[in-house]
């Protein structure tokens, strides 16, 4: 009987282990990037997400030629978090082309192919494509400024590209630029149909806290513009504790966060009641200390306690999420929370919750 106990207790460990593993997910297989203009480098990024429930590892990055060139996140991507691939083509030879990426990760199958393609012209006249947004006589090609998980340390670049398609010389500024922003712009004019590039390099010495930080900018239009819904852009950044100095053994000892639910479901409750809460447990499944260095609520329907920041190995905690009906914007109902630990492994946690 003990070995008929033992052999399904492997059995039931074997299958648990082939469960739990990374799961890679791409936003998109194949970016379009339309007509781009020869020898003007264009970028395409690809918002990779771990769907499973191990870390995922992208290990390596090999475009199919040496006319392109690969960044992406070098850090384990925890389970229900986002990476990024970012690929920039020279451009250098005119007419139609397709490319394709390889990325290599820890997931099954540990190869996948993404794929962009376009058309390389002499000269752009249709920018609906690669600069889809209209913000006076101006088209730019995103509507945000996103800095996703970036880790102390790191000073990310994003580029936004700007296309004027009014009848006099225009300067790109972008209005209320925060400090910890530095904006560079190449031309300075542009002349009608001319387009340029906005980069933008993020400090994160420059902030004074981690997780989420949120701001609006405003893109200018012509000389003298003021700020306006119209011409906003907004600016956001996810600031995480740099884990970059930890030896193999430190990242074995150190402290593991384990939540009893990420994603709440509280419509039910809410069809009948005007207030819902609900639990969720917080365990240090680690070696070390955990620290609960930032808990962040995005919106007044949420409200949340915290009985502990401070976890020791095997310990657990509550975690009460209350949502209030009548303080729910029906515009925006996309309601979650962030949590900041100093688990290298999954540093942001996201709560997301459903109040529909």
């Amino acid at each position: 009987m003990k070995r008929i106990f033992a052999t399904l207790y492997a059995c039931v460990a074997v299958a648990l282990a082939a469960v739990a593993q990374p799961r890679f997910t791409s936003n998109t297989e194949m970016h379009s990037l339309g007509q781009i203009e020869w020898k003007h480098p264009a970028s395409v990024q690809y918002i990779i997400t771990n769907t499973g429930d191990q870390p995922l590892v992208l290990t390596d990055v090999e475009p199919d030629c040496a006319c392109t060139v690969a960044q992406w996140t070098q850090n384990p991507i925890a389970p229900g978090d986002k990476g990024m691939v970012n690929v920039t083509f020279d451009a250098e030879a005119l007419g139609h082309f397709q490319k394709s990426v390889a990325i290599y990760t820890n997931a099954e199958p540990h190869l996948v192919y993404l794929k962009f393609g376009g058309e390389v012209v002499s000269e752009i006249k249709d920018f609906t494509k690669t600069h889809p947004y209209l913000i006076g006589q101006i088209r730019i090609d995103r509507n945000a400024l996103e800095f996703p998980d970036v880790h102390l340390g790191e000073h990310p670049v994003l580029h936004v590209g700007v296309v004027n398609l009014s009848d006099r010389p225009y300067e790109p500024v972008l209005m209320h630029l925060p400090s910890y922003i530095d904006m560079e712009v190449k031309p300075n004019v542009l002349q009608q149909g001319e387009k340029g590039i906005i980069t933008l390099t993020l400090n994160p010495e420059k902030l004074t806290d981690l997780g989420l930080i949120q701001a609006s900018v405003y893109l200018s239009r012509f000389a003298g513009d003021k700020i306006g819904d119209e011409n906003e852009l907004p600016v956001s950044a996810v600031l995480l504790p740099d884990f970059s100095g930890l030896s193999d053994a430190e990242r074995q000892q150190a402290a593991h966060i384990q939540l009893s639910a990420t994603d709440i479901d509280l419509t039910q409750v809410l069809a009948k009641k005007s207030k819902a809460r609900q639990d969720i447990t917080v365990t240090n499944t680690g070696k070390s200390p955990l620290q609960i260095s930032k808990l962040q609520v995005f919106h007044p329907a949420v409200g949340v306690s915290l009985k502990k920041v401070v976890l020791q190995p095997g310990e657990s905690t509550r975690l009460r999420v209350t949502v209030d009906k009548k303080n729910i914007d029906k515009k925006r109902r996309h309601l979650r929370l962030l949590m900041i630990t100093n688990d290298p492994l999954q540093p942001k946690v996201e709560i997301n919750i459903k109040a529909k």
